[in-house]
């Protein structure tokens, strides 16, 4: 009937903003699952991390759909969501960035299979993030949620640079169009 019920019991229409963040993060989590495989054939050492994401987005989805209008003390704990994640992820940016050369222009998502897979899984990342953002500010949603989205693109963007630099692939760069 056009309803559907969050982790709390409260039952809300299928188009309000708390399921749209879960569908986002839904869609996030199965980009990224298919940029894990196209990596996995490359033989990339970081598809355990990009596993591990997923994990962390059922949580962000726990999350989402316990409402802090509605949750109860014990749903807060048992859906709550840590700081930890997001500076895991600091780590990983940094570790990945140093051994990429700076970027001198804007690129386009390119560089092969695995890096397109990463830039498009960084694009559904940045819409999960403006979905979740709203609920965040309305008291809905933790913080930290919007903060593990928000660097988790930059995260994608650097792993999709450095995927194409392990596959020796050419990042296509933006050159701008003479009319």
């Amino acid at each position: 009937k056009g309803f559907s019920s969050t982790f709390t019991g409260e039952r809300r229409p299928k188009g309000d903003r708390i399921f749209e963040a879960l569908g986002a993060t839904d869609e996030l989590s199965s980009a990224i699952g298919l940029a894990g495989e196209f990596s996995s054939e490359k033989g990339h050492t970081f598809v355990d991390q990009l596993h591990k994401v997923q994990c962390m987005l059922q949580d962000v989805g726990s999350n989402l759909a316990t409402p802090l209008s509605s949750a109860r003390e014990a749903h807060r704990k048992r859906t709550s969501f840590s700081e930890k994640p997001v500076l895991e992820l600091e780590q990983w940016i940094d570790s990945y960035s140093e051994q990429l050369p700076p970027l001198r222009a804007f690129i386009l998502p390119s560089g092969g299979r695995s890096s397109a897979a990463l830039h498009f899984s960084r694009a559904v990342c940045r819409r999960a993030e403006r979905c979740v953002v709203p609920l965040v500010q309305a008291g809905e949603a933790d913080p930290n949620v919007a903060k593990y989205l928000n660097r988790l693109s930059d995260y994608l963007f650097v792993l999709a640079r450095y995927a194409a630099m392990k596959e020796g692939k050419e990042e296509k760069i933006y050159i701008k169009p003479e009319l």
